[in-house]
């Protein structure tokens, strides 16, 4: 099976209030879309109420690493493989999610990642083999399969509510 792991642990300081009660009904919605068979939202700074399974990252602060090792340990051990996004990319296309698993299918790649336009973005892919493998800083810095997604929209990325209330709507899945 492939599960998603959400991470919306931040504080939301630059948002100015917590982001993630706006946010993350989005892209839950959205992987619900998608051929991932389980979801788990990580929180951290803030709890939040959304219609997905939680898990509580007490060490949220140390970096989107610590949040993602605990988004992986509440994953059960039939879980292949882990989709990464984040909880503030509302515009989350459920296409890109089953290119970027159809790849890891094809490859076996330990880490894949979207690109849209030549730029890495989400979802990211890390098979079982790397979960002991994700650094505090989480997978920025590592590199990745890429997979190409430049014909659906990028997953958006809401840091202030300028961001959220100036963006254009998403494309529509065709």
């Amino acid at each position: 099976m492939i599960a998603a792991v959400v991470l919306a642990a931040g504080a939301s300081t630059r948002f100015g209030s917590p982001k993630q009660r706006v946010l993350l009904g989005p892209v839950v919605e959205r992987l619900r879309e998608s051929s991932v068979g389980d979801i788990v939202v990580v929180l951290g700074a803030h709890e939040v109420d959304v219609d997905a399974r939680t898990v509580h990252c007490p060490e949220w602060a140390r970096g989107p690493g610590a949040s993602l090792r605990c988004g992986l340990a509440a994953l059960g051990p039939d879980v292949e493989a882990a989709v990464v996004v984040l909880g503030d990319g509302p515009d989350l296309d459920p296409r890109a999610v089953d290119r970027v698993v159809a790849a890891w299918r094809e490859s076996g790649a330990a880490r894949l990642g979207a690109t849209y336009d030549g730029a890495r973005l989400h979802p990211l892919l890390l098979a079982r083999s790397g979960w002991d493998e994700v650094p505090d800083a989480g997978l920025r810095d590592l590199p990745v399969e890429l997979v190409e997604c430049d014909d659906l929209s990028p997953p958006g990325d809401v840091d202030s509510a300028d961001d959220l209330y100036g963006r254009q709507p998403p494309l529509e899945a065709e």
